[in-house]
């Protein structure tokens, strides 16, 4: 078994959050935002995960905390996904822009 360290571990979810974070702010699909949110959300698990195996005691609480994440996260992307689907049926787009709900 190859012990990977946990810089590796923290790069790729240092990557990874980048990545979300460039396509939340700056893509104008909702279904994107969607993905790039749920990609920032696996990055923090890897990091609880790491953080889980590495730490000072080494246990299973960064791993039950992902368990948690990782259902929140599924459960966000159910009432966002939801939300959108509403969202589309009034609007007929699912760009963020045309998507103000003061003008009618």
């Amino acid at each position: 078994m190859s012990s990977v360290p946990i810089s590796a571990y923290l790069a790729l979810a240092l990557i990874l959050f980048c990545i979300g974070l460039y396509g939340a702010l700056t893509k104008r699909n909702t279904v994107i935002v969607l993905i790039s949110i749920e990609l920032m959300l696996n990055s923090v698990n890897i990091n609880l995960v790491a953080f889980s195996k590495f730490g000072m005691i080494p246990s299973i609480t960064g791993q039950v905390f992902a368990v948690f994440t990782i259902s929140l996260a599924a459960a966000e992307a159910a009432v966002g996904l939801a939300i959108l689907m509403a969202l589309y049926r009034n609007r007929k787009t699912v760009n963020i822009d045309k998507m103000n709900m003061l003008k009618h």
